[in-house]
């Protein structure tokens, strides 16, 4: 872990949150950012569906924290089914604040203030590894989707939007 990403209060809650599990986090910094999906793909040097996405929802009133792959969206009926809830709602910047302690762009997997319901979607452990913010638009880690579903506690469903089927190619005439 680099020295500012030490110094960073946000960057110790989570590697203190991991370290509290018997989990050692490796924190990169990348002073350009990661605070979008690509971004951080970019600046890692890893195809898009290997960044984690923590996205905040509010489903029936309380705060849900969905982990999708970078190339994914949130298909909000799955997830209210994973939870057992109805009316899915994406949570504004507040909302994520007040529920994680962290800003969106930099929202980790866990180590909030507050344990959240956490829903893990399936794609990601297709990955050995992905990547998730460690609490800043900076700063991430790298972790194997098992110890990022321990870590999380999460519960791993398909909530991911289904990419639409492929038209079939026409046959050829001979």
């Amino acid at each position: 872990m680099s020295e500012s990403a030490e110094e960073h209060p946000n960057v110790r809650v989570v590697v203190e949150a991991a370290a509290r599990q018997g989990v050692a986090l490796e924190v990169h910094e990348f002073p350009a950012g990661t605070r979008t999906a690509q971004d951080a793909a970019a600046a890692v040097g890893v195809d898009v569906g290997q960044i984690v996405k923590s996205l905040v929802f509010r489903v029936d009133g309380r705060p849900v924290l969905a982990l999708v792959s970078g190339d994914n969206r949130v298909d909000e009926t799955r997830l209210a089914e994973a939870v057992g809830g109805g009316e899915v709602v994406r949570a504004d910047a507040d909302l994520v604040r007040a529920a994680t302690g962290f800003p969106i762009g930099g929202v980790p997997p866990f180590g909030h203030h507050a344990e959240l319901e956490t829903i893990l979607d399936r794609n990601l452990l297709d990955h050995e590894v992905v990547w998730a913010a460690a609490g800043t638009p900076r700063h991430v880690f790298p972790i194997s989707p098992p110890a990022l579903q321990q870590l999380s506690r999460a519960k791993p469903a398909a909530v991911a939007v289904e990419p639409p089927e492929a038209p079939e190619a026409p046959e050829l005439a001979r």
